[in-house]
């Protein structure tokens, strides 16, 4: 079943939050979990993972104009490092 829906690892709230938290009961362990939902468009990358990590850095560093041409030629020297190491195997 695939979802428009996500758990962020890490949040940005504003003060406003403080009086929601205030009447929220506590939930498991006695601490107080709030929960929201934010719908989104969009690729999603599960940065707690190394590989989706990685692969938001690497998208994101090739979006940013002042970032893109240079890292587009270490990745061009990466691939051919790469391939030049599996042709002597």
């Amino acid at each position: 079943m695939s979802s428009n829906m996500a758990v962020l690892g890490r949040y940005i709230i504003t003060p406003e939050i403080f009086e929601l938290l205030e009447h929220t009961d506590p939930g498991a362990g006695g601490e107080i979990q709030p929960m929201y939902a934010y719908n989104f468009e969009g690729r999603r990358y599960d940065v707690g993972d190394k590989e989706g990590f990685l692969e938001a850095t690497v998208e994101y560093a090739l979006r940013r104009p002042e970032l893109r041409e240079g890292f587009l030629e270490y990745l061009k020297l990466v691939n051919f490092t790469k391939n030049e190491l599996l042709a002597k195997r």
